[in-house]
């Protein structure tokens, strides 16, 4: 296909989580494919820059909202950042519309939705990959906090405002409410877009009743950096892992409950919030904290079992998928995008959502039986490898994606 300008946002510049790591993993294959592209982001590089694979990186040298101490600055930066806006125009200026993209991977911790309104008002298409369910939802997720429980009120009805569902306070909730309809009326997120990237069927089930009339929804899944090998020997491992945010929302504690049950080694890769409470439900759990993404596959290739206990839908639940190419095979929620990345029985088993004594039958078995958690890592590992999701793959259909929505310029 013919060279385009792309510029991808995102709102961080590094890799600090799944949407930061397709972000600049994709920039950075369609750099090398020859396209000019340019990483906007509003917490990563001070200065502009290049890196290796000839991707432009440029930051508003900001912080993220939720850690800048001066809350005045976050509330008017996460409603609407000015300055992201401003930085956008700029560098569409000179650009040809006809060969341009804009292609959005997140904006609610940084960037905000001016950043889309930049875009559209000079003419450039945006393609929006829905990593989350922020388009619709206040808080992101469809799930009630307060409640620990999937929320299936109707986003930004009556009764959806009244709901204190947000982790922190209602006051926080009813300023996401704030966000969401400047990000709706005024940054035309997501009714003024007309290209949207699905990561998994699962999510654009939920996200499809609230995507604009004539909207283009394309599959892409995300892609896994992972080098083949021989599959894990996870029948001599011993572990049950999660890999990520340790929150409750992800369904640490309950995992760790089930852990204590069984007396089972647990080990938690990441870190968050919860990571102390899991400690103290479960002391014979491990936490690394953060880790590199090669350290994370090390410790992949040691479990036993990848365990996803997520109380909350998800996108899709890339850990899983990870788990799978190396042969490990995973326990998932049924309530959760990861139940779609696993054929339960035979490359990992499902269990009822949130349910603990669910999660406890389901480790019982893969920690009785080395022959069946053997043949499912077996399994897994030649399921993914039969469609390996290369970086290379994953370029090449977002190149398909951009010379559509090009082609459906209005």
């Amino acid at each position: 296909m013919k060279k385009l300008h792309l510029v991808v946002l995102s709102d961080f510049g590094y890799v600090n989580g799944g949407n930061a790591a397709v972000a600049l993993a994709s920039a950075r294959g369609l750099a090398r494919r020859g396209h000019a592209v340019t990483l906007l982001s509003a917490v990563g590089a001070t200065t502009p820059s290049d890196d290796p694979d000839g991707v432009r990186l440029v930051s508003t040298d900001q912080q993220e909202i939720l850690t800048d101490s001066n809350r005045m600055r976050a509330i008017l930066q996460g409603t609407w950042n000015v300055t992201a806006a401003r930085m956008l125009r700029a560098l569409l200026r000179d650009l040809d519309p006809a060969c341009t993209v804009v292609h959005l991977h997140s904006w609610t911790q940084a960037l905000s939705s001016s950043v889309v309104r930049a875009a559209l008002a000079v003419g450039v298409r945006v393609v929006y990959t829905m990593h989350d369910y922020f388009s619709l939802c206040p808080n992101g997720t469809f799930f009630n906090h307060q409640q620990n429980e999937i929320c299936r009120l109707r986003p930004m009805s009556l009764s959806c405002i009244a709901s204190h569902c947000d982790k922190r306070s209602y006051s926080h909730k009813l300023w996401r409410i704030l966000r969401q309809a400047v990000q709706a009326h005024r940054g035309g997120i997501p009714n003024r877009i007309l290209d949207f990237i699905a990561v998994s069927p699962f999510s654009h089930a939920i996200l499809a009743p609230g995507l604009p009339a004539g909207a283009r929804v394309y599959h892409v899944p995300s892609p896994i950096e992972v080098s083949r090998d021989v599959p894990a020997r996870v029948a001599a491992n011993r572990a049950f892992v999660m890999v990520g945010k340790i929150t409750q929302g992800k369904g640490a504690i309950v995992f760790a409950k089930a852990a204590r049950a069984l007396g089972c080694d647990a080990l938690f890769v990441g870190d968050g919030p919860c990571a102390q409470e899991v400690v103290q439900v479960y002391p014979r759990a491990r936490v690394t904290g953060w880790v590199s993404r090669e350290k994370v596959t090390e410790y992949l290739k040691t479990a036993r079992v990848l365990v996803f206990p997520s109380l909350w839908y998800e996108t899709e639940g890339l850990s899983v998928i990870e788990a799978a190419a190396l042969g490990v095979p995973a326990i998932v929620s049924d309530t959760s995008a990861a139940r779609m990345s696993i054929a339960d029985g035979v490359t990992g088993l499902c269990f009822a959502g949130a349910d603990e004594a669910d999660l406890i039958r389901a480790m019982r078995i893969l920690s009785a039986d080395d022959a069946l958690v053997g043949a499912m890592g077996q399994a897994a590992h030649q399921r993914y490898w039969e469609n390996p999701r290369t970086l290379d793959r994953h370029v090449s259909e977002l190149e398909a994606v951009y010379e559509q929505a090009l082609r459906g310029r209005i």
